[in-house]
């Protein structure tokens, strides 16, 4: 099918997606935007998915300062190569990731880094809350098991909501860019300074 150059210009401008990949998709989609941005979002994951295996050694160090220098962020985010980790693209990509911590101030990186004791507690609290209701053993189980996946979506990075479009998290944001640059990109570690936290704490 034909497909109207405004709306490739659209879709380019909402993803960033190569020229081609915005028609595919959009011929994919029948026209569809917002179809087309599901399809290229699960292309991106497709091909992080191929690429998980690879080794990720190169790639940076990025930095956010906020608030008149109150609150700042360090994250290193690795790639496949020099190159990539040099092209504004990669560049983009941290600046959007350390300004993400900084905003949604994350725990970890992913789900398995957090301590089983912590997850455990959490798993604890909900059962306590839940355990009044008078409902079946079953339901509160869906109930607790609910809540930590909402305490996961709110603690490890490639679970949030990406702050700035509350409809994709950020693992799919970062399987974007895989799908653009065409190599394995992942968040290693981060580190997020406020200015005083923890000084009440230790006058204590």
């Amino acid at each position: 099918m034909d497909v109207n150059a405004n709306l490739v210009k659209e879709l380019r401008d909402k993803t960033g997606a190569g020229v081609m990949d915005c028609k595919t998709a959009l011929a994919e989609a029948k026209g569809d935007l917002d179809a087309a941005v599901v399809w290229l979002r699960e292309k991106g994951i497709s091909q992080a998915a191929k690429r998980a295996g690879r080794v990720a050694s190169e790639g940076t160090v990025g930095s956010y300062i906020h608030a008149g220098g109150k609150l700042g962020v360090l994250v290193e985010i690795n790639c496949e190569s020099d190159f990539v980790a040099k092209t504004p693209e990669f560049q983009a990509l941290v600046k959007e990731i350390a300004m993400q911590i900084a905003a949604a101030n994350p725990r970890t990186v992913r789900r398995e880094e957090l301590p089983e004791e912590v997850i455990a507690q959490e798993r604890q609290i909900y059962a306590s809350q839940a355990a009044g209701s008078g409902k079946p053993e079953a339901v509160i189980n869906k109930i607790v098991d609910g809540k930590l996946e909402k305490f996961f979506a709110d603690a490890c990075l490639y679970e949030q909501a990406w702050v700035r479009d509350p409809n994709r998290l950020i693992k799919d944001v970062i399987g974007e860019y895989v799908g653009k640059l065409g190599e394995k990109i992942e968040v290693r570690r981060f580190v997020r300074f406020q200015l005083g936290e923890n000084l009440g704490a230790k006058a204590a």
